[in-house]
């Protein structure tokens, strides 16, 4: 064999390793799991049922102030979400989410959310998760800002995420309208004002995250 043979043969071999170390890197850092999701999954299935509970009673309170006129605040904890996510959602609804999720949790913080699940179809296996700021920008209008998409530690195109946002306000019949921030989609969601029959004018005004729980209060006043 002669030396260039020789050469080029080494060249193209070297390069199919470094292909390949490419490859395995980037599906090891595909399956990469967020340390906040690990620890709620590892979560006591009967703490999970707890919060789940009392995320239960809490939402049926809110739905009973929110009906009379007056002042309302409602208070939900990480807990409570995720555990209403682990044992309640998908039993009681199961038309919000697509076949290829499951397992969504949270993590809370000020002024910024954290929401991961497992994503699987017959292309790929993992871990979506993303960075969310929640503000209200006025009265019955909220803006989520997504700050990253990731699946694992890789950047994920954002597309998909839009859409599944804007179906799942569809199926509320919320109205959205997208804007940009810094190069970052931010949907601003308008909540609608009527209560139930259209028989109360209902005002979020606070929309509030702190360490690890949500604060939402408003007003209710008849029509």
């Amino acid at each position: 064999m002669s030396r260039p043979v020789r050469i080029a043969l080494v060249t193209v071999s070297l390069l199919l390793l470094a292909a390949g170390a490419v490859v395995v890197a980037l599906a090891l850092a595909s399956r990469r799991v967020p340390a906040f999701y690990r620890e709620a999954l590892e979560a006591e299935p009967a703490v999970l049922r707890a919060g789940g509970d009392r995320m239960v009673k809490q939402i049926a309170a809110l739905v009973g102030d929110v009906q009379k006129q007056g002042r309302w605040q409602a208070v939900f904890t990480e807990e409570e979400i995720n555990g209403y996510l682990a044992a309640e959602l998908f039993a009681q609804h199961p038309e919000l989410l697509p076949a290829t999720v499951s397992d969504p949790r949270v993590r809370i913080e000020p002024e910024s959310l954290a929401v991961a699940f497992r994503y699987r179809d017959p292309s790929w296996e993992g871990v979506v998760w993303l960075a969310v700021d929640l503000y209200p920008v006025e009265p019955n209008v909220v803006a989520l800002r997504i700050r990253k998409a990731r699946a694992g530690a890789l950047p994920l195109p954002l597309q998909d995420i839009l859409d599944q946002i804007a179906l799942a306000t569809d199926q509320l019949d919320w109205e959205v309208a997208w804007r940009q921030a810094d190069g970052d989609p931010v949907a601003q969601v308008t909540i609608p004002p009527l209560g139930p029959r259209g028989t109360r004018i209902v005002q979020v005004d606070v929309l509030r995250l702190e360490q690890g729980r949500i604060v939402l209060a408003g007003t209710t006043k008849g029509r």
